[in-house]
């Protein structure tokens, strides 16, 4: 072979590797089907995480260890995301797909789940008994970890079906179904009440308000995995290949998550630096928010007043200020570039850093409105950005198990705020309104920490 074929041959070599994805453009109903369902997943997600604090709580859980509640979910994440994601690789299903599968489980899971949780007071326990809060925290335990399995496949199937130029707009879209969905499972147990529901129980008990929320939550979220299963056609095995330049060798190649983790892009792990800081302070918005409205607003720290279950639905009303928010301003990072998401970034993390100051000090719920405002868009923002560059880096060979183990970046931080929670609340004198005081320094930092990563694509 003469050295101007190997030139050929070598420039040709090059170009190939140079492209790193040619998916075809999708249309718009295919990014429709893509997105909708997601907009379930996010209402089971988000009755779980409004109402997590206002339930273990109300069933007897103190205050100071409210931490170990919360240590529990991201830990499951940990573990599930990374393993579907290792698994859905190397899953296909004529009839079903890919990622599609791990819907179905988890959906079922989750559907069960959702039925009990909200009655962990309910069966004769008795208030602040150890088997009323192990009940809570074991069924939260299965929530999560069927939370995990049932997002996880829509995370997936946007690298690998959407090409760099669509999938700013997916990750943006797909978050703002997302907040839709979050904003009607805020606002169920308010609009419940207004009804004549009634939102006050039995010491020890979880008002009817919330349990009926979780169950119409539960049938939503069923039927949006059944819309997404039925109208989702991932690309077979062939046209993976095709569409992301992946040899048969490589197709056939046995990575273990070790050299996954090895061979992962620069920023992958850069971002996890970002990750953590954010991540960090938000199990306290969490966790606190209920009792921080019902110390600064109504100045009741007992669960079973009438005071604090009206903080508890107050909290729904402001968490629907922040998804509405996030709901519109989602609609402007859709059309976000290279250039301007790690400025909007950064200004929408300041934006919820200040939400949060104001959730510590402020005393009333016009001041709690504006709070939560900017934590929507900050919100967005962390929902939509870091993935968003993360999935432009990949290079379709392991997204899925790229995308799981980043999750860790994610689960990680929330473990450690919950753990040191056990050392930070009573060192504030147990005022959970303080705690926002921590989470609005994490979120300053991690809204900073996003020039460390470099987004080319």
């Amino acid at each position: 072979m003469d050295n101007q074929t190997k030139d050929v041959n070598v420039s040709q070599s090059t170009v190939a590797q140079s492209v790193k994805h040619r998916l075809p453009d999708l249309s718009k109903l295919q990014m429709f089907m893509m997105i909708f369902g997601y907009f379930g997943t996010q209402i089971a997600f988000s009755m779980q995480t409004g109402s997590m604090g206002r339930i273990f709580q109300t069933i007897g859980a103190d205050p100071n260890n409210l931490g170990f509640f919360f240590i529990l979910p991201p830990l499951a994440g940990m573990i599930m995301q990374p393993l579907v994601g290792y698994f859905s690789d190397k899953t296909w299903l004529p009839k079903f797909g890919r990622r599609m599968p791990y819907l179905i489980g988890g959906t079922l899971v989750s559907f069960i789940v959702m039925l009990l949780l909200p009655n962990a007071g309910s069966f004769g326990f008795g208030f602040g008994s150890a088997a009323a809060l192990w009940f809570g925290a074991v069924t939260v335990l299965f929530m999560d970890l069927a939370s995990n399995v049932s997002q996880q496949p829509f995370k997936m199937i946007i690298p690998d079906m959407a090409n760099e130029k669509q999938s700013n707009s997916l990750w943006s879209m797909q978050n703002v179904w997302g907040s839709l969905g979050s904003l009607v499972a805020f606002v169920f147990p308010f609009i419940l009440t207004v009804s004549g529901v009634a939102n006050t129980a039995p010491r020890g008990e979880v008002p009817m308000s919330v349990k009926i929320s979780f169950y119409a939550s539960a049938i939503i979220l069923a039927l949006s995995a059944i819309f997404t299963i039925k109208n989702v056609k991932e690309y077979t095995p062939e046209e993976m290949a095709k569409y992301h330049n992946i040899s048969k060798e490589e197709q056939n190649e046995k990575a273990s998550i070790m050299n996954v983790l090895r061979s992962a892009p620069k920023v992958f792990w850069l971002l996890g630096i970002v990750e953590f800081f954010v991540w960090f302070a938000i199990p306290y918005m969490w966790t606190y928010s209920t009792g921080a409205l019902a110390e600064n607003i109504w100045h009741v720290t007992d669960p079973a007043s009438a005071g604090y279950q009206e903080a508890g639905n107050w909290f729904g009303i402001v968490q629907a200020v922040y998804s509405v928010v996030a709901i519109i301003v989602g609609l402007f990072f859709a059309r976000l570039t290279k250039k301007t998401r790690r400025p909007a970034y950064t200004v929408s993390l300041i934006l919820g850093g200040i939400g949060f100051l104001m959730i510590a000090f402020g005393t009333t719920k016009l001041s709690s409105i504006v709070a939560f405002a900017l934590f929507g868009i900050a919100w967005i923002a962390l929902i939509t950005i870091p993935f968003t560059i993360l999935t432009n880096a990949l290079d379709g060979k392991h997204d899925g198990i790229v995308l799981g183990l980043f999750n860790c970046f994610i689960c990680i931080p929330q473990i450690v705020a919950s753990s040191v929670s056990f050392l930070i609340l009573p060192a504030l004198g147990g005022s959970m309104a303080k705690m926002f005081i921590i989470a609005a320094i994490a979120f300053f930092i991690g809204g900073l920490a996003i020039w460390l990563v470099r987004d080319d694509v």
